[in-house]
């Protein structure tokens, strides 16, 4: 459960858009089809959230060369490369009273399994509404990962959260509806 005193942290620090702007991250990753993802624009975030930032970065160099001239400084910073999946490059730091991630992967932003998940449970909640909404912010208020506490309250607790979200992705907004409508939302 969400504390009031929660809330009232959270209301110090900027809307995320206006952290983006102030740091003009938007503009500096122009170059690599900058998507904002994650739990700020879907309404679901935490005094602990951070702004998720993915990006088409086919020259990984080149992407991690554009992040370390404009970030490097910011407090917390750090850049890494994952050896799986096409080996994206992970980059965080914090500015503007937000932690930053940004992700870079050689692969065109609306094929990224991060934006996948962004856009379905995008879908979920406009279908669901706020009784669904609800729902998910309370698990997530008590500590639970976005995927794992969409998936907790569809009932798919017993499969990835992560891989179950990935496969909806590919479902009609009919599906979506009639699932959400069998979990009683």
């Amino acid at each position: 459960m969400i504390r009031l005193s929660d809330k009232f942290e959270s209301m110090k620090r900027p809307y995320f858009m206006e952290a983006l702007s102030r740091i003009n991250l938007l503009e500096t990753l122009a170059p690599f089809d900058p998507h904002v993802a994650g739990t700020p624009p879907l309404g679901l975030d935490l005094p602990t959230s951070d702004i998720d930032i993915l990006c088409f970065a086919p020259d990984p160099q080149v992407f991690t060369q554009t992040v370390w001239d404009a970030y490097s400084t910011c407090d917390e910073f750090s850049v890494r490369q994952w050896t799986g999946r096409e080996k994206p490059i992970i980059a965080v730091f914090a500015a503007a009273d937000w932690t930053f991630e940004l992700f870079g992967q050689a692969l065109p932003v609306p094929e990224q399994h991060g934006w996948k998940h962004f856009q379905v449970e995008h879908r979920l909640l406009g279908i669901g509404g706020s009784r669904f909404r609800a729902a998910v912010m309370q698990l997530r208020g008590g500590g639970m990962k976005t995927e794992p506490a969409f998936a907790a309250t569809l009932g798919l607790e017993t499969c990835n959260p992560y891989e179950a979200l990935f496969e909806m992705a590919g479902w009609p907004d009919e599906a979506l509806a009639a699932l959400l409508q069998e979990r009683g939302f």
